[in-house]
């Protein structure tokens, strides 16, 4: 899968530097699946939430932070659309969550 707008998390890692391992660790998970179907997403990461729009939430290091992506599966595309802690997730708004 292609990963766009790291750059999101690369800022958030600078201000929690705890995070910089697992997100680093997602990443390349991620770059290196081939998923044919949400299932198939689903089965690697069980506690990801999937919402409406294409858009999954994961749950990084635990529960301490939240990325919020995209998912085009047929051009193999992960958008991060937004990244935070747990704390950060709860007061998204609705439409971001």
């Amino acid at each position: 899968m292609k990963i766009l707008g790291w750059p999101e998390v690369e800022n958030f890692c600078r201000k929690h530097a705890d995070a910089r391992e697992p997100f680093d660790a997602w990443k390349c998970e991620v770059e290196d699946a081939n998923w044919g179907t949400i299932n198939e997403l689903k089965a690697r990461y069980p506690s990801a939430s999937i919402l409406k729009n294409k858009k999954i939430v994961f749950n990084i290091k635990g529960k301490n932070y939240r990325l919020l992506v995209r998912v085009t599966l047929k051009l193999g595309q992960v958008w991060i659309k937004k990244v935070g802690t747990h704390a950060e997730y709860s007061k998204w708004p609705p439409e971001e969550s």
